[in-house]
């Protein structure tokens, strides 16, 4: 099982490779080898996952009814958004210009860790979507953590 934590600054080169910080490429699991699956996030970011654990998220797609529109609906917008990339010799991966527009990277990003995942961002919406308020991030985890 891969477990991704924390969050990098990182730098796209000029052809959109994305080194992956050593972290979490020693996180990668083996049975993943240099495959990856990478979908626009629901947020205007890009997720990452080892393969392994992108065919867990894939098992219960596949699963849901073809004859149901919702259904339907959600299989194609989550398929459509998404695509295979590899792991290159260096430890870098290519993000597709159509996916580096949605998350709208340009030369810099912030990867961070998400248990099973790993999310892609430009460094100012990251920040727009974190928990400032300390006090409303306690009240989360009491709610949702039982804490």
């Amino acid at each position: 099982m891969a477990f991704f934590a924390s969050e990098y600054e990182v730098k796209l080169d000029a052809k959109g490779r994305l080194m992956l910080p050593s972290k979490i490429k020693s996180n990668l699991p083996e049975a993943s080898g240099n495959e990856l699956v990478l979908r626009r996030g629901f947020e205007p970011c890009l997720e990452l996952y080892p393969m392994v654990e992108f065919n867990k998220l894939f098992s219960k797609i596949r699963g849901l009814n073809e004859f149901n529109p919702e259904h339907r609906a959600l299989q194609r917008n989550f398929l459509s958004n998404t695509t295979q990339v590899e792991l290159d010799g260096n430890g870098r991966i290519n993000l597709p210009k159509m996916m580096m527009r949605y998350a709208e990277l340009e030369s810099e990003a912030i990867v961070v860790g998400m248990g099973n995942r790993i999310e892609i961002w430009n460094p100012d919406q990251y920040q727009k979507f974190l928990i400032q308020d300390q006090e409303q991030f306690s009240k989360l985890a009491q709610k949702y953590l039982d804490v």
